[in-house]
């Protein structure tokens, strides 16, 4: 599909499509929009296709599957029901954190039970190497990496869940947000989860490998009056930064914890603990020396990662963490720490390439989609 690939977490991925000629196309594609802008408003209209099979599948087996999992996230696994899924962390015994992940709780149609942890690529390999070590004080549990043996597809957009429901033989209409379940299109396994990472409803599918093209292709298929498109990386970074969300590498790492990032309802401390439990409590108790803000730069110069943020007198209080323009908005955006002293600051500078540039601060998420 004319996808511009780059290394990204050892795999090579499409950045973004280019127009494909339609006489050089399959009949069954759809063409593509031309460029990262028009990606991201396909999504934000109608709806974009998202190859994430980058991103890394873990499945646990075993009753205490649930009670591990409680061990080593910082959110409340024993009491997920099937077809639950939440967003949570793992974080190290510092409480910062190692990766941010999705952990579903999934029931085969032969009433088999499993929890998936969906973690980011570049955390992989990271994070099994963190399990294994804990897995031995659960000797019924059994951990298995299903990242090369499926495929993750993300369909986005508002018009997602209506275009594709006809073609599982279960309605994805009738999940809740952070709600899957386990289904089939034509005969063929899918676990569908009404999640995203764009800020627009639709659904996530982790399908076998062997049955990745085909489910593409039929949802391109069935999108295309709709004016559904493959879309890549630029545009999936365009649309989590208007919706506010982290990216690990850039608002997260080993040394932010949950609370400095603004994510507390990742975190459940009543009545448990896990791993880097004590150190959340401290710092929930002391409140953090550092917070994540939202900022309106003036102009049309965008600041990037690693831009110094100064408070109204020039003194440097914090930096960038994710920063560009804003296709939905118009303007440019940015994501920044700042120190706690200056969490509620109405006036902040941004230096831009030696050239300091004043910035207004608002409340995440920058877009918030609108109420269906």
């Amino acid at each position: 599909m004319g996808g511009k690939m780059v290394p990204f977490a050892g795999y090579e991925m499409p950045i973004q499509y280019a127009a494909v000629d339609p006489d050089e196309a399959s009949s069954y594609i759809a063409k593509p929009a031309n460029g990262i802008v028009a990606e991201h408003q396909a999504c934000r209209n109608r709806a974009a296709l998202f190859d994430v099979s980058h991103m890394g599948r873990l499945r646990f087996d075993g009753d205490d599957a649930a009670k591990f999992l409680d061990h080593v996230l910082t959110r409340r696994v024993a009491d997920l029901p099937v077809g639950g899924v939440r967003y949570s962390m793992v974080c190290n015994a510092e409480g910062g954190v190692l990766d941010d992940v999705l952990v579903s709780h999934l029931e085969t149609p032969s009433e088999r039970r499993f929890h998936l942890l969906v973690v980011n690529a570049s955390n992989r390999q990271k994070i099994l190497k963190w399990i294994e070590p804990h897995l031995a004080d659960f000797p019924s549990v059994t951990m298995s990496d299903r990242t090369e043996l499926t495929a993750m597809i993300a369909v986005q957009g508002p018009m997602a869940i209506e275009i594709t429901k006809k073609l599982f033989s279960f309605d994805p209409s009738r999940l809740k947000n952070y709600q899957a379940r386990i289904t089939d299109q034509f005969a063929k396994p899918v676990i569908v989860s009404r999640t995203g990472y764009t800020g627009e409803d639709g659904v996530e599918l982790i399908v076998r490998a062997e049955e990745a093209t085909r489910i593409w292709e039929n949802i391109l298929l069935a999108g295309r009056e709709a004016g559904f498109t493959a879309a890549g990386l630029g545009a999936r970074d365009t649309l989590r930064m208007e919706a506010g969300m982290p990216l690990y590498g850039h608002e997260l790492d080993e040394s932010v914890d949950p609370i400095t990032a603004g994510l507390n309802f990742s975190v459940k401390l009543a009545d448990r603990n896990f791993i880097g439990d004590e150190a959340l409590r401290e710092i929930k108790k002391t409140g953090p020396s550092r917070v994540r803000i939202g900022l309106f730069p003036e102009g049309k110069r965008p600041a990037r990662e690693g831009c110094d943020v100064l408070d109204s007198n020039g003194t440097k209080i914090g930096v960038v963490t994710s920063g560009g323009p804003s296709p939905t908005l118009g303007v440019p955006i940015a994501m920044a720490y700042v120190d706690a002293a200056h969490a509620k600051d109405t006036e902040f500078q941004i230096d831009i390439r030696g050239r300091t540039t004043p910035a207004k601060p608002t409340k995440l998420p920058f877009y918030r989609r609108p109420a269906s």
